[in-house]
This record gives structure tokens, sequence and C-alpha cells, in this order.
């Protein structure tokens, strides 16, 4: 199998087990009990574990390989989901919700950084960049890949909670965390990346931070971009989480589990567009200031959600909203991808995302707060605010681009 189908293999199977829970996420921690508040906690505390593990799970990556810390990460998800049933059968206290959201938290950062880095060693030793080939054209196939898988998990997940319970689509998630394990055990091999020698954990931590910090946040090619990841990720992750209760309460039946589905599954189609789109949309000018463009405007488009409270206008302004973000994400890729060197790629790929870890396990439970006190409408006024403040460090990175 080649390496492109390898990785569009992995990521429909991993988002297929992913999605078929999230539409149902939010609904799924309500009926345990939750509050919004302690809801969003959760999702702080899974957002948390993934800024405590980064680093330690990135010496797996960079020195013990790729496919090892993928392997890694499914099982983890596999054992945490199972857990998540658990919690949600006997209504558990948050406390234990916060461990098993840590671990959860623990499984992804196996996969962060990983699935990049080997997916561009690979390329590179395969000789598809000698060959003309665009990294931004294969990051946009694999979103297209995450818009189909999310569009059929997301759909399913929904109507299979509808017709029997909330906790079905869990059960079929970790079915596809087994399918995924069992095809990254005989598909993905490490090609292109040679092991460093050997250290001890604590050495090599000290040393995955200070290439972190020193050529992560000391490269001003990196540094600009990198800080607006504290900005964004939180309000991604909480305006799609929060669509589901908030567009039950604006459809009027808080059961329609089938909607909550159905709204995941806009996100999924929005995001194929934006992805297919990739190739024309990088076109247009400077990666930077396309991403300027984009986050601009989904700030814009939480404030329409924020201020029209009605279920047209929402669905309507999720889907641009959410082709809006499908562009970003492999752009930014790209961008960051190709001001790293191969045998930093993980490590930094992985600093990367503990910056917006780290914005999102703070900002999550103030929003879930604000909607817990002055609705979702409110939420999403707050999460356009967060977002226009990633607006100053694009112009930096647009202005050291020049």
């Amino acid at each position: 199998m080649s390496v492109q189908s390898t990785y569009l293999l992995l990521l429909t199977l991993q988002t297929l087990a992913s999605s078929l829970i999230w539409g149902v996420n939010t609904l799924f921690l309500l009926d345990a009990g939750l509050t919004n508040f302690e809801a969003f906690a959760a999702n702080a505390f899974f957002t948390v574990g993934m800024v405590v593990f980064e680093i330690p799970t990135g010496i797996v990556a960079d020195s013990y390989g790729r496919r090892l810390s993928y392997l890694l990460g499914t099982i983890t998800l596999l054992i945490s989901t199972l857990l998540y049933m658990e919690l949600w059968q006997h209504h558990a206290v948050f406390f234990y919700w916060a461990l098993v959201s840590m671990m959860l938290g623990l499984g992804f950062t196996f996969f962060s950084g990983a699935v990049d880095a080997w997916l561009v060693d690979a390329l590179t030793d395969s000789k598809f960049f000698e060959t003309g080939g665009v990294l931004d054209h294969v990051f946009g196939h694999g979103q297209i890949a995450i818009g189909a898988s999310t569009l059929v998990g997301s759909v399913a997940g929904g109507y299979i909670a509808q017709a029997n319970n909330l906790g079905t689509p869990y059960w079929i998630r970790a079915g596809f965390l087994f399918i995924n394990f069992v095809a990254a055990y005989f598909l993905m091999f490490d090609r292109g990346f040679t092991p460093p020698p050997r250290q001890s954990a604590i050495r090599q931590m000290k040393a995955l931070f200070v290439t972190s910090v020193s050529k992560g946040l000391g490269n001003r090619k990196l540094r600009w971009m990198m800080l607006t990841s504290p900005f964004l990720s939180g309000v991604m992750i909480f305006v799609f989480y929060a669509m589901q209760p908030y567009l039950l309460q604006l459809y009027g039946d808080p059961k329609a589990y089938g909607v909550a589905g159905l709204a995941a599954a806009i996100v999924a189609g929005a995001q194929m567009i934006g992805g297919a789109t990739v190739s024309l949309i990088s076109k247009l000018g400077k990666r930077t200031s396309i991403l300027l463009t984009s986050t601009f405007l989904g700030a814009l488009l939480l404030i329409v959600m924020g201020t029209l409270p009605t279920f047209a206008i929402a669905v309507s302004a999720l889907v641009v909203w959410a082709m809006i973000f499908a562009i970003v994400t492999p752009i930014r890729q790209s961008y960051l991808n190709s001001r790293i060197e191969s045998r930093e790629r993980a490590t930094l790929l992985s600093f990367d995302s503990v910056l917006g870890e780290a914005g999102a396990s703070g900002t999550q439970p103030i929003f879930g707060r604000v909607a817990d006190v002055h609705g979702y409408p409110a939420s999403y006024l707050c999460c356009a605010v967060v977002q226009l403040l990633a607006l100053p460090f694009m112009a930096l990175a647009r202005k050291e681009e020049s």
C-alpha cells in the first residue's frame, strides 16, 4: 500500500471511531449528571492531559518510532473509551471523569505530531517531493477523508443513540479503535526515520523541552504562528461540542439526538468542501494572509451565532465556519511543516499542540460557565473575542514571512 493510501486509511478509521461520539459527546456528559461547567471542565482535563503528556509521549515518537507511538495511542483510547462507559452507567462523580478525560488526552498525545511526522518522512523517503509532490494537497486529501468519515460517523452516532441510548455509539467506537490498531500494526511502518542513540527518559524530556522552546518559540518563523494556538484550539473545541445542546435547544426537542448528529455531519460536509478547495485557495496568496483572513471571518461567524439565535441561522453559520476551519487546518499544517527539520518534526509539532491544549484547558471551563449562567449565545460571543486575539500574532507571522 502506498504512503498516501495508508495515511488516508488510518485517518479514516481513526476519525470514524472518534466521530461516532462527536455528535453526542456533550449530551452524553450531561446525561451522566454533569452541568455545562463540569462537562466542559471534563473536556479541559482532556486538554490538561495532553499538555502534561505531550513531551513524554514525544519521546516515544522521536526515539522509538512513529508507528509505536500510534499503536500505543490507539490502545490507550480503546481502554479509556470503555472506562467512560463505566462512568456513564454509574453516574460517577466529576473527579473520575477528570481522571479518565486525562487518560483520553494521553491517548491523543501519542498521535499528535507523530502522524504528520510519519507522513512527511515517509513521503520524503518515497521521493514524493522530488517528483513534484505538494504537501498542501496531501493534507487537503486528509481533510476530505476526515470530513467523509465524520459525515458517516456523526450521523450514524446520532441516530444510533436516538434509536438505542447514548452509550451505544461508545461501544461501537471501541470496536473501530480495535480495527484501527490492527490496520496500523500491519500497514504502518517507519520510513525515512532513523532513531537517535538511546538516552535516559529524564534527559530526553529535558532535551525535547529545550528543543521545543529554542527551536519553536526561538525560531521567529515558527514563533508567531505557534502562539496563535492557545487562542484557536479552545474556541474550535467549544464551538463544535457546545453546538450539540445549543442546536437541540433552538430546535425545541432535547431528545432529538439525530439533529445533533446531523450538526456534526454538516461540519463534516463543509470540511470535505474546504479540503477539496485547499489547492485552489492556497494559490490566492501567502499562507499567512489566507490564515489571517480566514480567522477574522471565522470570528465574525461566531458573532452571528451569538447574536442571531435561530436554528436556521445557527446551522448556516456553522456550515461556513466549518468550511473556513477545513481550509485553515491543512494550510497551517503545511506552514509549520515546511519550516521544521525532519529530526525535530514530531517534537515541534507536539509542542505546537501543547500550546493549543494549554489555551483550551483554560478557556473551555470559562466558556462552559458562561453558557450555564448567560446561555450559549453569550458563550459564542466570548469565543469570537478570544479568536480575534490570535490576529496580531498572525500579522507578525506574515511580517516575518515577508
